[in-house]
């Protein structure tokens, strides 16, 4: 049985390094896995999912002058897609019909500047409150 590029075989566990880990593949060659491609998740050491003698579904993902290249988690069937992760528009009010942005681009910069003055005459306020007045004078 020849290995090919793409093709998922059954190996065994045949050692473990701090990079990855060595697999022994049905037709007596060796393959290594690295420890990027151990599982989705962050590997900080291969021990924590692997041990010696361990069968392991891999890819074959190269084979560069010999050397194998194997992949257990490319292996593994896709998952199906899940909802989005949580982000920051996830807690939002859906819009209304009168919430709709103005057509045109001169009716949407002229209503972002009136909206960046009212917030900058509101931030200024702020800060001169803190200060105690309507900035220092200069001697």
């Amino acid at each position: 049985m020849s290995i090919e590029i793409g093709s998922i075989v059954e190996g065994v566990v045949s050692g473990i390094t701090n990079f990855g880990a060595f697999i022994e593949l049905p037709n007596g060659q060796t393959g290594l896995v690295h420890i990027s491609e151990v599982a989705d998740a962050y590997v900080r050491d291969v021990k924590d999912y692997l041990k010696e003698k361990d069968k392991v579904q891999v890819k074959v993902i190269a084979i560069d002058k010999g050397k194998i290249g194997l992949s257990i988690k490319q292996a593994k069937p896709a998952a199906p897609p899940s909802a989005p992760p949580p982000g920051r528009f996830q807690n939002r009010p859906p819009r209304r019909s009168h919430d709709k942005p103005p057509a045109n681009f001169e009716d949407r910069l002229a209503k972002f500047i009136k909206e960046s003055d009212e917030r900058q005459q509101d931030l200024r306020r702020s800060v001169d409150s803190k200060r105690g007045g309507r900035g220092t004078k200069k001697s």
